[in-house]
């Protein structure tokens, strides 16, 4: 159980509390959503998803831990059968709270704890996104038409798709940068023309 706070203790000593806790947390499990005041739900909270990840594990150990916190066997088996496996993919967060006003005896704010049991989407990891989307621009370059390639833009792509012929040929790569040096005054060459055309 986590650590209590300072001063008083919900309903008095702290065997109380624990019991209480005990309590709530079971009617939570079986009815997956209680409302109770601001103060118990958020001491409530983490006993209950301390009492979810033991029933995730699912193992006897922790079948008997939580059998020893909520002291019921129909709950217990609630938890264990229904609650976990809804929650197996979830990460943590297993509960939510959410505010619906004041009491009207005692003006004592009033909550909604419930378990989040929607289905939770699986993210996708950015560093297979970033490594799938580089090899994506390079063929785009290649597949483009030449209409819309600048004159240096072929001359890259055909350097680089040269330059392996080129070694299998058995020229070295000093061959390969001489005629990457030659293309931009050949360019500079046909550029002139390409204005009086205009």
């Amino acid at each position: 159980m986590p650590k209590p706070t300072k001063g008083a203790r919900l309903g008095g000593g702290p065997a109380h509390e624990r019991l209480l806790l005990a309590n709530m947390a079971g009617q939570l499990f079986t009815y997956k959503s209680i409302k109770t005041t601001e103060t118990k739900a958020k001491r409530l909270r983490p006993v209950a998803e301390r009492l979810v990840t033991f029933a995730k594990r699912g193992d006897l150990h922790s079948r008997r831990r939580v059998m020893s916190i909520l002291r019921n066997k129909e709950t217990t088996h609630i938890l264990m059968s229904e609650v976990a496996p809804l929650l197996e993919l979830r990460e943590g967060g297993y509960t939510r709270i959410t505010k619906l006003g004041f009491r009207k005896g005692d003006n004592a704010s009033m909550v909604q704890i419930e378990l989040v049991l929607e289905p939770v989407t699986p993210k996708a990891k950015k560093s297979s996104s970033k490594k799938a989307a580089a090899p994506a621009t390079t063929e785009a370059l290649i597949e483009e038409p030449a209409e819309e390639l600048t004159a240096s833009d072929e001359t890259i792509i055909e350097a680089t798709t040269e330059a392996p012929e080129a070694e299998a040929q058995g020229t070295t790569e000093a061959d390969a940068e001489a005629a990457f040096e030659d293309a931009p005054a050949d360019e500079a060459a046909e550029a002139p023309a390409d204005g009086d055309k205009k």
